[in-house]
């Protein structure tokens, strides 16, 4: 930040040649290579979360009440982050930033229209060109074949879980280089706004951050209409979710969030081997608020009028995609261009926030484990019975 500051305050004539062949190519480069592992990395991470389990004749009406669980929340989080953009008005006034030519803001596809789209025709065409939403469907579908299929489909989903291992090894590379992606894409954002900026990023992880813990205190409230006594939960969850806060990551989170949850705050093991990994591949509160909140806070910055068909699109698209999100650091920002590509929102949009996103990534990795292990207890509470002993299979972790 400081380098764009001192370009944008002291050397007004080098900006634009620096920016040009320094700062934008650098910052297009990175924001190239985390789009690289995007298709790959959800495709892979969604179909290993719906295949969990493998029993499924058995747990069936357990997993039915636990996505119906996390998809009541998730689309609370997603509410929850929209309205305080809208509060807020983080993006407004920030001036100087206009709609590229050519972006795909220019799409006029109605909502109707864009809800169909959805269904791919052809699987391989949705991976190939990068048609996310797609990607998530097609993923949903195999991975119910998958079950249907049973044993026989063993070999491709070794080779699913291949592919999971080998990107999120790429993604951790690509992420090495973050400093030098950030720092080229936030300083080419000073340099050519100035300083002016900062004070709306303010109000932008304010705005996230007040948002999970909103939604965090609404978890406790859950806890405490259920008896499940908060106060104990939030102590027995003290060392996954200082993790969780550390790494950034709710898979490196997981043993520990499984453990605690288990020998310390006493949730049922059956329940707790079945929920608390499935929702780590799937559940994400925090990608959820991100996503609505970041697509608005685009559109304010762009001047984009707020329409019926755009604001649902944004929550639709955010909801979708808060269920295939990589449990490892700045996963967020990969996932931003599938909402603003299906709000038709500049991608252009990611450089203004991604110097900052990592200021709020903990606070949403501890939203998502805070998430996770509630929608279990809402599970264990939702069941009355003693469950029998479910099989799942081992979740691929990220050492991120």
């Amino acid at each position: 930040m400081m380098f764009g500051a001192v370009l944008n305050r002291f050397f007004p004539t080098g900006i634009e040649p620096v920016n040009a062949y320094f700062l934008a190519p650098i910052g297009e480069a990175f924001l190239r290579l985390i789009q690289f592992v995007v298709v790959p990395i959800v495709f892979s991470s969604m179909i290993l979360g719906l295949t969990r389990i493998q029993n499924a004749a058995q747990v069936g009406r357990y997993a039915v009440k636990l996505i119906f669980s996390y998809v009541v929340t998730s689309a609370i989080a997603v509410c929850l982050g929209m309205l305080l953009a809208v509060v807020l008005q983080p993006g407004a006034g920030i001036a100087g930033f206009t709609i590229p030519s050519g972006s795909n803001h220019a799409q006029s596809q109605s909502l109707v229209d864009w809800l169909v789209s959805l269904i791919p025709i052809n699987p391989l065409e949705a991976l190939s060109s990068s048609n996310l939403l797609q990607t998530i469907v097609s993923a949903a579908l195999i991975g119910v074949g998958i079950q249907l299929v049973g044993a026989k489909a063993a070999p491709f989903v070794a080779f699913i879980e291949s592919c999971y291992a080998i990107f999120e090894k790429i993604l951790a590379l690509i992420l090495y280089t973050a400093p030098l992606g950030v720092f080229a894409l936030i300083s080419s954002v000073i340099a050519t706004e100035g300083l002016a900026i900062i004070a709306r990023l303010f109000v932008y992880v304010l705005g996230l951050v007040l948002s999970s813990l909103l939604m965090i205190a609404l978890y406790a409230l859950i806890l405490y209409v259920l008896k499940a006594k908060p106060v104990h939960f939030f102590r027995s969850l003290a060392p996954a979710l200082s993790l969780a806060f550390g790494t950034a990551s709710s898979n490196a989170a997981l043993p520990v969030a499984l453990q605690n949850v288990q020998d310390v705050y006493g949730l049922p093991e059956p329940i707790a081997s079945f929920a608390i990994p499935l929702g780590t591949a799937l559940k994400r509160d925090g990608s959820a608020i991100l996503q609505g909140f970041n697509a608005l806070f685009i559109a304010q910055v762009y001047q984009v009028p707020l329409t019926p068909s755009l604001v649902l699109a944004i929550a639709l698209s955010s909801l979708l995609v808060s269920f295939s999100t990589p449990g490892v650091p700045g996963s967020g920002i990969i996932t931003m261009t599938t909402v603003l590509a299906a709000a038709g929102l500049p991608l252009e949009g990611i450089a203004i926030v991604a110097g900052v996103d990592r200021l709020v990534d903990g606070f949403k990795t501890v939203l998502n484990v805070v998430g996770n292990t509630t929608n279990a207890i809402i599970l264990s509470r939702w069941e009355h019975e003693h469950l029998s002993q479910l099989t799942v299979a081992p979740l691929p972790l990220s050492e991120s």
